[in-house]
Formats: C-alpha cells, structure tokens, sequence
C-alpha cells in the first residue's frame, strides 16, 4: 500500500529550506529518509538532497487529478513536489571568493584528515570547499580561517560532484557566525581607480611585473583588478604608485566569474602610503 510522505528538504548553500510532499511512495519511512531528492530551490534551481527529516502524512480525502510522480522511477527522476508553504527568506548574501581554509576531522570511513583547501563561495552560515577526504552529509568538521586563525565547527550540508579532482562540500556553521569570513569592512575606502604596477614571483618562481588597477582603496589595503599573475592566497607582492612603493600580502584571489582577475591585498609595510589619498 503506497504511502505520502512529508520531508524536509534544504538546499545545500543554506538560501531556502522548505517542507516537500513525497506521493504514492511504496518505501518505508527509513528507506525515504536515506534517499536523495530532486527539488527545485527558487534562488539556485534544481537540487538534490537527502532530507534533514520527515514524517508519514496522514490520509486525506481521494485526489481528483492524477498522481504526478511514478513509483517504479528511478530516485533521480522522480520529483518531489512543494507544498505551498511560507517562502524561507535567504540566510545571507552569497559572495564567490577565494579565502585560504583548513579543514580538518573524520571521513566516512572513519579516518582522520585536515587539508588545506580554499573557499569557492561563502556567506554568513558557512560556504563551499573542495576536499580530498570523502566526507558525507550530516558529518561534522572543523574549518580554520587561515588569515584570522579563527575555527568553527561545522555540519557537512552537501557533498556534490569532483571538482578539479576533488569533493564539493558545502559546510553549515552549527553556530552562526557572520563575522567569520572578516568581510566587514570598517575601514574609510575610496572608490578612485588608481594606475599601479605589482611585481613578485609566480608559483614556478620567476619573477612577474604587471601593471592593474587598484579599487576600493583603503590605509590598508585596496581590491586590484586586472593581475593575471597572482594565484593563490599568502603570496607577498610589491605595489608600486608612481616613485612609492610597499609590500602586501595577498589575502584573496576572485574565482571564475565576475571577480576574475581581482585580488584582494593588505598592507605590510603599515608605516607607508603609497595612494597619495587621505583617509
């Protein structure tokens, strides 16, 4: 006898969490909750998630129209249809940048591992990294900002297809932390572009020099856009305006997409300004 079930379903950035009604479904509920589902979230479209939790929906009166799903499909074509419930409003902005991280704790297989990795998107309740080790939804890890030195422990939220020969993990804070990341900005910053050159060395060793455009320009630090050299976050570069120079340290490199080519940079020589700006 087919069965309708009620399942929570969330999407694995954090930006909608909605109830879903499961029709004419012939699983018990155990074998419903260990499964994953397509549904549609309105802000990143089609997921697929196995539910955070769930429960049998009572009987109801026969239904005038057509069951909309097939129980002999196969998990990945069947979809689970929406209740029109209350929309859940976004948890946060989502920003695509490059923050340098290490993870660390327990893969399924019940062996320990830390890596060092770097975020691909990242808001207020946690972010999206890529990792070696093979860990599963539900599982908790641990996540270091390497440029604060700041931990947070964290609940694997979604695991998804290899990238660049490693795991796409999505990560929820279990404690909600906006100012984890440090993207406050509480620094006076001007908007002028300003025409530098950065010089220092690319990951081989040789040494690069290249002219770019600082934005955003604060005392210390500023967003260059238009460097092709810098990959990684940590690098030491020299920033040159005119006859001034200083040294700063790369702190983030935008990912593919609109923050291509940009890189934010803070200030290590804190004695020198090199924008001629006051602040």
């Amino acid at each position: 006898m087919s069965k309708d079930f009620l399942v929570r379903l969330r999407c694995p950035y954090g930006d909608d969490d909605r109830t879903v009604l499961l029709r004419d479904r012939n699983e018990s509920l155990a074998q419903v909750l260990d499964m994953p589902w397509d549904f549609e979230c309105p802000v990143h479209g089609a997921q697929r998630e196995i539910p955070l939790s769930g429960a049998e929906k009572a009987a109801a009166a026969p239904r005038s129209r057509p069951n909309l799903t097939s129980a002999s499909a196969p998990a990945s074509q069947r979809p689970a249809h929406s209740l029109p419930t209350q929309a859940q409003p976004r948890s946060s902005a989502r920003i695509s940048i490059r923050i340098p991280v290490m993870a660390y704790g327990w893969s399924q297989h019940e062996i320990s591992f830390h890596e060092n990795t770097a975020t691909l998107l990242v808001n207020a309740s946690g972010g999206l990294i890529t990792l070696q080790a093979k860990v599963g939804v539900g599982d908790t890890i641990f996540v270091v900002n390497q440029t604060t030195q700041s931990e947070q422990e964290c609940r694997v939220a979604y695991v998804g297809p290899e990238f660049e020969g490693k795991l796409r993990v999505g990560f929820a804070f279990k404690r909600q932390s906006p100012s984890f990341w440090k993207l406050d900005r509480k620094e006076v910053r001007v908007s002028k572009p300003v025409r530098v050159t950065v010089s220092g060395k690319d990951r081989t060793g040789r040494k690069f020099s290249q002219s770019a455009t600082a934005l955003d320009v604060s005392k210390n630090g500023a967003k260059l856009d238009g460097v092709g050299f810098l990959t990684w976050p940590g690098e030491v570069i020299e920033v040159k305006r005119g006859w001034k120079s200083a040294r700063f340290r790369v702190v983030w490199v935008g990912d593919i997409g609109p923050q291509s080519g940009q890189a934010g940079i803070h200030l290590l020589d804190t004695d020198k300004n090199i924008w001629g700006l006051k602040f």
